[in-house]
């Protein structure tokens, strides 16, 4: 059975574990270091209860991926939308766990009154594409030969999910920490 729980500080090894491969052998992610994991355990903190990450758990509590989401620009009108990402142990990646951890980050999402989810996605991937579009994300456009690895240049998509109407004022986020997972 698949449990999607908030990320707790003593997940941050089998985080930064899932993450190393698409660090160290891929272009999913632009960094060129694996972080260990107190660089993991310090970026789930930098949330400060705002952004959620979470994590999909099987059994006995072993964390087969997690999702998270970020400040999507620094600049104070850009607060009601966010970055999100998801990474999957590379043996989970088709058993369905991807699906039900990023359906309950976009719900948790909604939930707190963020009003735009942005990913951005290294291609070409396939599987990312069609994860993020299958749950209502579409593409926004595409950034060209942005990212320098593994001797060429990568372009990167960009695709956008509405959570909530954009009120006029809007809503000020709810904290990830006041909201808790949610499941709709």
């Amino acid at each position: 059975m698949i449990t999607i729980r908030a990320a707790r500080p003593d997940d941050a090894a089998a985080i930064a574990a899932i993450y190393a491969p698409y660090v160290a052998g891929g272009t999913v992610s632009f960094e060129t270091d694996p972080p260990d994991t107190r660089t993991m355990r310090g970026r789930m903190a930098a949330s400060d209860g705002l952004y959620p990450w979470l994590v999909a758990a099987g059994d006995e509590d072993i964390v087969l991926g997690y999702a998270y989401a970020t400040k999507w620009r620094d600049r104070p009108a850009y607060r009601y939308i966010v970055e999100t990402s998801i990474y999957m142990a590379g043996d989970r990646q088709q058993q369905g766990a991807g699906r039900l951890l990023y359906d309950a980050l976009v719900d948790t999402l909604t939930e707190q009154d963020f009003t735009q989810a942005i990913a951005m996605i290294a291609l070409p991937n396939d599987a990312s594409i069609s994860l993020h579009e299958s749950i209502g994300f579409r593409r926004g456009g595409v950034f060209r030969e942005v990212g320098w690895k593994q001797g060429r240049w990568i372009d990167v998509g960009l695709w956008q999910r509405d959570l909530a109407e954009a009120e006029n004022p809007p809503r000020e986020p709810k904290r990830f920490a006041d909201v808790g997972v949610r499941r709709f």
